[in-house]
């Protein structure tokens, strides 16, 4: 008989783990968030670079606070992530097994809450500013913006080629892991989840009923804060709920489309998506004042419209058709993200250098 009962306990601690497909699944949902809402701002940028310009440049931090309160809120509440709960996980504490297990509803504990949020909202926001970092010093050592002889060149040479090696071992990290948990031979499928403390479970019917009841209660509660300083507090803590709250609302609403948009801006509709959104070619200038002056270009045409002298390094900017010299282009776009004349937003991806007869 106890060896029966026995085996059940271990059966039901087995359910408790999810497959793999489940947490690829929750791990490719907030993935897929970040292009999408890139996407929608860069439309939006390029339609209007006076009143959108601002979330196109800030972007990655705009999103970063959002990420932050969406995180706190649900691991606060849910002891999960937004794309954990949707997929109707949680996260259990790793080393409570003389303790019984904590519901959902009670969420995580602050060591573990802080932890994951760290991880699940800081660690990506270092990794894409690193990346447009070395994005950014390939495109100077392309071009060879630093004297040769400079110091600083041989060290962020050094670091571009060591870059490369140093993600794939962060990539195979998490590839081995994975591959561990299929195998059985490990309760974490990333080793993010380890360095939190935690696992990952299913949602037990015990959880589902608690957070239902918290949900009810939390509806039902009203108490009349005591003093100034109190309902400060309950106004900021319900404002910031409330934030959460809409965005998780929003983002759960149409999780489907942008699953749909992760597939649409997939490798193998690149050219279709370069071919609809792309920026159309402006006209040639017809009727432009050449006095001297004019704010926006000078009236020789072989003068760059930055530093009012004769071009040096032909350069063409891709999304506006204007030509400037290659360090003072360069320069421009890498500081404001737009083109000098038009204030299309720019990259330093679109800078296009030209070739005459002559050289």
């Amino acid at each position: 008989m106890a060896e029966h009962g026995a085996h059940i306990t271990t059966a039901s601690v087995a359910d408790d783990q999810p497959s793999i497909f489940e947490v690829v699944a929750q791990d490719s949902l907030m993935t897929a968030v970040r292009p999408a809402l890139q996407h929608v701002v860069k439309v939006l940028a390029e339609s209007n670079p006076a009143h959108y310009g601002f979330f196109w440049r800030w972007f990655d931090e705009i999103f970063t606070l959002l990420d932050l309160l969406l995180q706190q809120h649900y691991l606060s509440k849910t002891s999960a992530s937004f794309s954990e709960n949707f997929y109707g996980l949680k996260r259990i504490v790793m080393g409570d097994t003389h303790k019984p297990e904590r519901l959902a509803s009670a969420g995580l504990p602050k060591k573990q809450l802080w932890k994951s949020i760290m991880l699940l909202v800081l660690l990506p926001y270092l990794k894409v500013k690193l990346e447009k970092l070395v994005s950014s010093l390939r495109e100077e050592d392309e071009y060879s913006i630093h004297p040769p002889s400079s110091r600083w060149k041989q060290f962020y040479r050094a670091f571009l080629a060591a870059y490369p090696f140093v993600n794939m071992a962060w990539e195979g990290w998490f590839f081995v892991q994975q591959l561990r948990y299929i195998l059985g031979k490990a309760q974490h499928h990333s080793p993010l989840l380890r360095l939190a403390g935690v696992r990952l479970g299913r949602l037990t019917i015990q959880d589902i009923q608690a957070l239902e009841h918290k949900a009810a209660e939390a509806s039902m509660m009203q108490q009349p804060a005591r003093s100034f300083g109190e309902k400060i507090k309950s106004a900021l803590k319900k404002a910031l709920g409330g934030a959460a709250l809409s965005l998780s609302t929003g983002l759960s609403v149409g999780v489907f489309f942008l699953q749909f948009l992760e597939w649409w801006y997939s490798s193998e509709n690149q050219e279709t998506i370069k071919s609809l959104t792309a920026l159309p070619t402006p006209p040639p200038p017809v009727h432009l004042d050449y006095n001297s002056d004019s704010p926006l270009l000078p009236k020789m045409k072989t003068v760059c419209p930055l530093c009012r002298k004769t071009r040096v390094n032909d350069t063409v900017l891709a999304t506006s058709g204007y030509v400037f010299c290659y360090r003072c282009v360069f320069n421009y776009v890498r500081s404001h993200q737009a083109c000098p004349i038009t204030g299309y937003p720019t990259e330093v991806q679109h800078l296009i250098k030209l070739y005459s007869p002559e050289n």
